[in-house]
């Protein structure tokens, strides 16, 4: 009775000892399975940024361009920003606000 209680312990100590070593081999270590688990969501998470991030550079150079090289683009932008106007035939308004106090115009 007692050789097999003690054959029984070996067995269940060998079981767990198996499991153990099984555990460590899939969490242990520098880097466990649920280490690379968050470290591939956050690579995926940096990748749509960086996608997202070359659409916005993308657009802003195609809008650099049109500010270089496209004459209506740079008179909508004289006009719009800095208020010009072409000649003799056009004159500009500027109309206040009627809540401005100061008196500056903008």
């Amino acid at each position: 009775m007692a050789a097999d209680r003690s054959a029984i312990l070996k067995r269940v100590g060998t079981i767990a000892l198996i499991g153990v070593a099984l555990w460590f081999a899939v969490q242990g270590g520098e880097f466990g399975t649920l280490d690379l688990f968050r470290q591939y969501r956050q690579k995926a998470r940096v990748s749509k940024s960086v996608d997202s991030l070359k659409l916005v550079v993308d657009s802003l150079k195609k809008y650099e361009d049109k500010l270089l090289h496209d004459p209506a683009t740079q008179e909508r932008i004289a006009r719009e920003v800095f208020g010009m106007v072409r000649g003799d035939k056009e004159v500009l308004y500027r109309f206040a606000d009627p809540r401005d106090t100061t008196g500056k115009t903008p």
